[in-house]
């Protein structure tokens, strides 16, 4: 029911506007970023650029575009992200299915929900970790930015509150039907959860594309760095031999041009994935706010 009265459309057209204002200034940052990358070398070393390029070029995208280290580390990315966005939900659907039972069906499940919960509580901590990932032979590999972050345990928790939203007769009637539970979690809790999968998915994605950390401490190599690693060397430490495939190129190029085209780049890749998930976010962002 929509309201009329002057009081409710005063607040709508406030409410819009201070939300239209700060989607500005969250597209501000991106929009200037780009701005840099598409303008000359002087405007951008003397910090004349706002909003808007000046000296209009595309010198930046294709000197970036050229460079093998960069093209490698984002090959390295995508792996990542699309290997463990899969592997993680996969983890994740396969045991929030039995942790949303019942007591009554699965005794031990709050043995099980404990062990996972308490994760959540208390870590093991950086350097056991590294060790784990050291004599299990992970290291310079993609399984090391891949494994220990496989289980998202707040993840893992949403996806079973939303489990145990699903009415109990779909299950008990396909169990009389003589279907198996991986029958019915596959046909029959996945096209229901695929709001929750997609919301997760977004979640999963963007945190695997963005890790930076785990990349410098479990790879020694620098061929095999993701694309957020790759930039953090030349952003903070300040790489300047990995901007761009030659020397020459510097001469014609500001830093600041192709710095900004590798980060417009690298953030690209999601802003494009977004829009397609974007219908299944809204719906899956209440999961579990609802319950019978």
């Amino acid at each position: 029911m929509y309201y009329k009265t002057r009081s409710y459309r005063t607040f709508s057209v406030f409410n819009y506007a201070l939300l239209a204002f700060i989607g500005f200034i969250c597209l501000l940052p991106l929009v200037h970023t780009l701005a840099v990358s598409l303008s000359g070398k002087a405007p951008a070393n003397a910090n004349l650029i706002g909003l808007l390029p000046v000296d209009f070029t595309f010198d930046a995208y294709k000197k970036t575009l050229n460079n093998p280290d960069f093209l490698r580390s984002l090959v390295v990315a995508v792996q990542r992200t699309v290997i463990g966005t899969a592997f993680g939900m996969l983890v994740v659907f396969l045991a929030a299915y039995p942790l949303s039972k019942h007591n009554s069906s699965f005794r031990t499940r709050p043995f099980y929900a404990w062990f996972f919960i308490i994760t959540l509580l208390f870590s093991g901590g950086m350097i056991p970790t590294y060790i784990v990932v050291q004599k299990l032979g992970l290291m310079n590999s993609l399984w090391a930015l891949i494994l220990p972050s496989a289980i998202n345990v707040w993840l893992l928790v949403l996806m079973m509150s939303f489990f145990r939203g699903i009415p109990r007769e779909l299950e008990e009637a396909s169990l009389i039907d003589g279907a198996g539970h991986f029958r019915i979690l596959f046909q029959i809790f996945l096209p229901i959860s695929l709001p929750a999968v997609a919301t997760l998915s977004l979640f999963t994605m963007v945190t695997h594309w963005n890790s930076w950390f785990d990349g410098l401490i479990y790879l020694s190599q620098s061929d095999k760095y993701p694309l957020s690693t790759f930039l953090q060397t030349i952003l903070v430490q300040i790489d300047a031999t990995q901007l761009s495939s030659s020397g020459r190129d510097l001469e014609n190029i500001s830093n600041k041009t192709v710095k900004s085209a590798q980060i417009f780049i690298g953030a690209l890749p999601i802003l494009l994935v977004y829009p397609f998930l974007q219908k299944y976010f809204v719906k899956g962002i209440v999961l579990g706010a609802v319950k019978e």
